[in-house]
């Protein structure tokens, strides 16, 4: 079912919001060659608490992290682990913040120490996919418009756009209608009404598309072992245009 949100309701998960996206700059500074995702989820988990928030990911449908940490082909829902992280390294941290009740969801990609051109370009490509998909979470447009303008924009630079991964709808539960994918027709699918709030998350690859899953049944990576990057939003559909509720300064 998909809830409409109260003013009041879309204020609550800014708040929630800011709280994640503050999270997530401070750990531009925190990561470093030779730091673990088990360091990283517990830098998470730490300031989630001390800020009167819940790590909601924990325990959902028996994941046991704060986070996700999605290292180099690992599209999504990477274990955090005691690997030290090399320069190099693209890691993706995917979390959601429940701030008195209030829901808030965003993945943001980071390299480890030097990075290359093949993962500037991948990133660059990502960032920008993920707000054409936002301009185009407009009162009246349909979810395709979405989908559509990700999908055209990350085909024409040469890269591929996860399927099997898609953004949803959030609050009060984690997730919820409506599905969100990040490819498909434009004028096609849901239409976007105010008051919704969803999340858009492209997931790109510097090969194929095409994922595989790791026997813990959780963390998917590319089938042909290119990399994946990933960055994620929840937004708001507001009269005035789309809200994003976890951006960053």
């Amino acid at each position: 079912m998909i809830t409409l949100k109260s003013a009041r309701e879309i204020e609550a998960m800014a708040e929630s919001g800011a709280l994640l996206a503050s999270i997530h700059e401070k750990l531009r500074d925190f990561i470093k060659p030779g730091i673990t995702g088990t360091e990283i989820n517990t830098f998470f988990h730490d300031h989630i608490e001390a800020a009167g928030g819940i790590p909601e990911q924990i325990g959902f449908e028996g994941y046991e992290y704060a986070t996700c940490v999605s290292v180099n082909d690992e599209i999504c829902h990477g274990f955090p682990t005691d690997k030290p992280l090399k320069d190099n390294d693209l890691i993706k941290v995917d979390t959601v913040v429940n701030l008195k009740g209030a829901m808030s969801d965003s993945c943001w990609s980071y390299v480890v120490g030097e990075s290359t051109p093949e993962i500037d370009h991948l990133m660059d490509v990502t960032k920008t996919a993920l707000y054409k998909g936002i301009e185009q979470a407009q009162v009246g447009n349909r979810i395709g418009d979405i989908g559509h303008a990700i999908q055209t924009y990350v085909e024409g630079e040469g890269l591929s756009v996860v399927r099997e991964f898609i953004g949803h709808g959030i609050g009060p539960t984690m997730h919820e209608a409506p599905a969100v994918p990040h490819y498909g027709e434009a004028g096609k699918g849901l239409r976007l009404k105010e008051g919704m709030v969803i999340t858009i998350e492209p997931m790109v690859n510097t090969g194929t598309w095409k994922s595989k899953m790791d026997g813990n049944g959780w963390t998917a990576r590319t089938k042909d072992g290119g990399l994946s990057c990933q960055f994620e939003h929840t937004l708001a559909i507001t009269k005035e245009g789309p809200r994003i509720l976890t951006q960053q300064k």
